[in-house]
């Protein structure tokens, strides 16, 4: 009798192919178990080694801050900083905030004496402009980025484009800048800006000065977080960041790239805040500054921050806001409505509109004080001259009818001047 073979596999064999699916899944867990251990402490919070020294200035423990410089660097020109900003990045909560300085804002650059923020490049690269602005703000910096003109066009394209709505016409151009001439030209509206287009936006300057055009920047970086959270750009996002890396100059490493730009990604769903540093514009020499109000905006740092100000802290900041008040020269003066190069923040916009009305005002009462008193002067004359002729006509109808006026009967008016 012949026995038939089974079709059915041996039984270990059977374990042996149900076995690899579980390892599998296995992996699969390990790897999403390290993968989210290893991002759920985010890279962007590792301090540098120096920032553990207590120096005076603040330091946030649960947020990083990134200071972000636009460099226009060309051939015969070591370059400036012609863009300024510090973002403080909170990745756990994703939140972020946009600190913008303003390029002609004056600070004391160490070697150099008290000079605009952005001739720090000039002197010192990055690492001079670091050490400025965290004096300026108090604040130790962890981390910085720098794109030039070129690379800012780079990334623009890279997202394919910023569609921004233009406030206004802007018209503006120069043949002798931008190597072969410079012409910036929108119509009000939404545009679609590829990178070159972009840069002259961000780039223009009308009546407002720098501070008009820091705010458009800052609009712009919004219109790049909508785009960046579309859903087209998502899948393209860590493309887009290995190309925005040949792009700039950085000490970021490329992990904390990516939690940097996810977290602006993120934080424009949470409300990006942006801010200016508080000041006010003054003429020194001839030349116009943005002068810091120190006391304010290292206050709203550290709220920014979500830092309690220490002891030593505060002297330093009373130190540090004594020593800028007593270097502006005793010949600096208010600049002028007709200076447009700086602008004027909200608040001092409205000082200046305030002192403007009530100067108005003044002069308008002069005016009709000089007016009135015009006025007084011809009826006073008018009335003289009315009384002359009264009297001579009075006379002479005295001497022609006296008669009539011994019967003339006085009036009621007449009657308390006789009392009188």
């Amino acid at each position: 009798m012949t026995l038939q073979k089974s079709n059915i596999p041996p039984r270990r064999a059977q374990k042996k192919r149900r076995i690899w699916p579980w390892l599998l899944l296995f992996f699969c867990f390990a790897a999403a178990a390290i993968g989210g251990a290893l991002f759920a402490s985010s890279s962007l919070l590792d301090k540098p080694i120096e920032h553990a020294i207590d120096d005076g200035l603040l330091t946030a423990k649960d947020k990083s801050t990134i200071m972000i410089m636009g460099v226009d660097e060309r051939d015969d020109d070591v370059g400036r900083s012609d863009t300024l900003m510090v973002a403080s990045i909170d990745p756990k909560k994703n939140q972020a905030s946009l600190l913008s300085v303003p390029r002609d804002t004056r600070v004391k650059i160490k070697g150099h004496g008290f000079d605009k923020v952005n001739a720090a490049y000039a002197y010192g690269k990055e690492r001079l402009t670091q050490d400025t602005v965290e004096n300026l703000l108090g604040v130790n910096i962890d981390h910085y980025v720098i794109i030039n003109t070129k690379s800012f066009a780079k990334i623009i394209d890279a997202l394919g484009g910023i569609d921004i709505d233009v406030p206004k016409r802007m018209y503006y151009e120069d043949p002798w800048d931008d190597d072969g001439g410079l012409i910036i030209d929108f119509r009000p509206g939404m545009q679609h800006m590829d990178g070159a287009k972009a840069i002259t936006y961000v780039r223009y300057r009308d009546e407002e000065g720098d501070l008009g055009r820091i705010r458009r920047q800052q609009d712009f970086i919004k219109a790049c977080l909508d785009k960046m959270v579309s859903p087209a750009i998502i899948p393209k996002l860590p493309t887009i960041i290995r190309e925005v890396m040949d792009s700039i100059q950085t000490d970021l490493s490329f992990r904390q790239l990516l939690e940097f730009a996810g977290t602006l990604k993120e934080s424009k769903q949470n409300g990006l805040k942006t801010d200016m540093v508080p000041g006010r514009p003054l003429y020194i020499d001839g030349i116009s500054y943005w002068i810091p109000d120190l006391t304010q905006l290292r206050s709203t740092v550290a709220d920014t921050l979500d830092v309690t100000m220490s002891a030593k802290v505060r002297h330093r900041l009373e130190q540090d806001a004594r020593e800028y008040e007593n270097s502006i020269p005793a010949n600096a003066s208010e600049v002028p409505a007709s200076d447009t190069s700086i602008g004027r923040s909200t608040e001092s916009t409205k000082k200046h509109k305030a002192a403007d009305s009530t100067a108005k005002k003044r002069s308008e009462q002069r005016e009709d004080n000089a007016e009135e008193k015009k006025r007084s002067k011809s009826s006073a004359s008018d009335n003289r001259s009315g009384r002359d002729a009264a009297d001579n006509d009075t006379g002479s109808s005295r001497e022609s009818t006296p008669a009539a006026s011994d019967r003339s009967v006085p009036s009621r008016s007449a009657a308390p001047a006789k009392t009188q």
